[in-house]
């Protein structure tokens, strides 16, 4: 019996019409676009300004025009996987809210949180549902309302985020394309350098907490920034030389976005050319679990069937990964 792959059947996105840009920062804090651009790489980010609607909102327009481009039926959709850090609320799963908004009702859902890599392990995840013959129609979707967690009083932390939703669909193909490979790692000693002090069982919010400021992101930029490198660097170039991929085989790099000199650092190290890594954090800056899928989402029309991707990410906890696919379509 052929070995069954996941391969991606789709992708799609919900970014919003709001841009905050540099300029507007400017006046909202001391820093500048000459700052912002010389060490994240970020020219402006979306926001979703509405109050009323959070992650389920951008996660549900991006599945909805996924199901139409893809033109299938939310009654065919197997499960949903939804990794985010901005949750609608802490329960029920933000994937399952999305489902709901968009009709799905004969499947099961749940979220993943993984920092900014939670797209790369819920696509590892979703893949081996696939991969067993449990379900047939998977979607994955990445979505973050990054600037419910931003304090834009923190110079250091609030031009780097912003506001997206991808989603992609998987299904299962006996042809050799789809997610080939995937490594995948964790060290807990990260929590020190990246995390959100408050909101959690270990200190539930407290008028002390919110007063305090702690219910935003908290990160130390120098000790991610060096792990970041390290370890993308490190992991791409294990999976790589596992399934024999030399630089040239590797039509694409889709690397996290979360500063610009992160991503040349690493793809200079693997001796990826400029032309062949898929950067927009100028546009989005880091949508958190939301940059991979908006890259795919973003380059898809120049993308070819048989084409080798590299995705790899960190993010908090620290995680980080790396993924092979094989573009199929």
């Amino acid at each position: 019996m052929s070995k069954i792959h996941a391969i991606i059947t789709g992708v799609e996105s919900f970014v919003p019409d709001y841009i905050l840009t540099n300029e507007e920062l400017s006046r909202m804090v001391d820093t500048s676009d000459e700052w912002i651009m010389t060490r994240i790489g970020i020219k402006e980010r979306h926001i979703l300004k509405d109050k009323d609607k959070a992650s389920s909102y951008m996660g549900a327009k991006a599945v909805e025009r996924l199901l139409a481009k893809t033109n299938t039926k939310p009654e065919e959709i197997d499960f949903v996987l939804c990794a985010t850090v901005t949750p609608d609320m802490q329960f029920p799963a933000t994937a399952n809210i999305i489902a709901d908004k968009v009709g799905i009702k004969n499947g099961f859902g749940y979220d993943i949180n993984a920092g900014c890599s939670g797209f790369l392990f819920a696509l590892a995840s979703a893949s081996k549902w696939i991969e067993t013959g449990s379900c047939k129609k998977v979607i994955v979707v990445g979505t973050e309302k990054m600037s419910t967690i931003v304090n834009y009083e923190d110079r250091a932390v609030c031009p780097i985020f912003g506001d997206a939703a991808a989603a992609i669909m998987l299904e299962p193909s006996t042809e050799p394309y789809g997610v080939m490979d995937c490594l995948l790692r964790s060290d807990g000693m990260g929590r020190k350098h990246l995390h959100q002090k408050a909101g959690g069982s270990l200190k539930p919010p407290t008028h002390e907490t919110i007063d305090a400021k702690e219910h935003y992101i908290y990160q130390e930029g120098p000790a991610v920034y060096k792990h970041a490198v390290i370890d993308m660097y490190e992991i791409t170039k294990e999976l790589c030389e596992k399934n024999g991929l030399k630089t040239e085989d590797i039509n694409w790099v889709v690397p996290h976005q979360a500063n610009k000199r992160i991503i040349d650092s690493v793809t200079q190290r693997l001796g990826v050319p400029p032309e062949r890594v898929m950067i927009n954090i100028h546009k989005y800056g880091n949508t958190t679990s939301a940059t991979l899928p908006l890259c795919l989402w973003e380059w898809e029309k120049q993308l070819k069937k048989g084409d080798n991707l590299i995705l790899t990410t960190f993010g908090a906890g620290f995680t980080w990964g790396a993924i092979w696919v094989k573009w199929a379509y």
